[in-house]
């Protein structure tokens, strides 16, 4: 792969990641998930949502699947899962950030442009400014805004304008297969995949687990 010149990140799962606590309000806290369940049910609704979206046949989407297994795992029942797809789509509830995040993109910026590619509701730029990156980005390119949805190229194509950027000189960094990788790739640009929690461990796909492998990954 040829050196990019802008790099393009993706923010939930990505960046930040949700606030559980806030998210599952809904459900008393005693039967809140484990990470590690958490990230297990993360898995499972990635790998069949990446198929859904593959075939064509989306038929809900990826936080209604989500939360469908996890209120089944948990002995919950559905009526509550309206309230929780609602919240995990609230940009303001995704404000958990890993330690080191700014620094690794204050380096990564020393050598290329940065910018941000989001699904989000269009208050995403709120929630990085609250949790002190959002000046990282020369640009912050939110679907809320522009009514246009990853996978479609048309948002891929809207965020490079805004930096004046080629698709074949640019990168895009996410965490979804089918979403980002791919929806990146029918764009034109190239694409790695941030994948914490491990889902596309079993897959030759180019991939990291943290913004320290990433920053590794770009000097290769």
């Amino acid at each position: 792969m040829p050196k990019p010149r802008a790099i393009f990140f993706d923010v939930g799962n990505t960046l930040l990641f949700p606030n559980r606590a806030k998210m599952l309000a809904p459900i008393a806290s005693d039967m809140h998930p484990t990470l590690e369940q958490w990230q297990a049910i993360e898995r499972r609704t990635k790998r069949e949502f990446d198929e859904e979206v593959q075939a064509g046949h989306v038929n809900h989407g990826f936080w209604w699947n989500f939360h469908t297994y996890l209120l089944g795992d948990l002995g919950v029942g559905i009526a509550v899962r309206e309230a929780l797809v609602k919240n995990a789509q609230n940009s303001a509830l995704w404000d958990q950030i890993l330690p080191g995040t700014r620094d690794a993109l204050d380096r990564i910026a020393e050598n290329f442009r940065i910018a941000v590619i989001s699904n989000a509701d269009g208050r995403v730029d709120r929630t990085l400014s609250r949790c002190g990156i959002a000046d990282c980005f020369e640009s912050i390119t939110d679907s809320g805004n522009i009514g246009v949805e990853k996978p479609r190229a048309e948002i891929f194509a809207a965020a490079l304008e805004t930096m004046n950027s080629r698709p074949h000189e640019s990168l895009y960094v996410g965490d979804v297969y089918s979403v980002d990788y791919l929806g990146a790739r029918n764009a034109g640009m190239d694409a790695v995949l941030l994948d914490v929690a491990g889902t596309y461990r079993d897959r030759d796909l180019p991939r990291v687990e943290s913004l320290g492998e990433l920053e590794s990954w770009l000097e290769q």
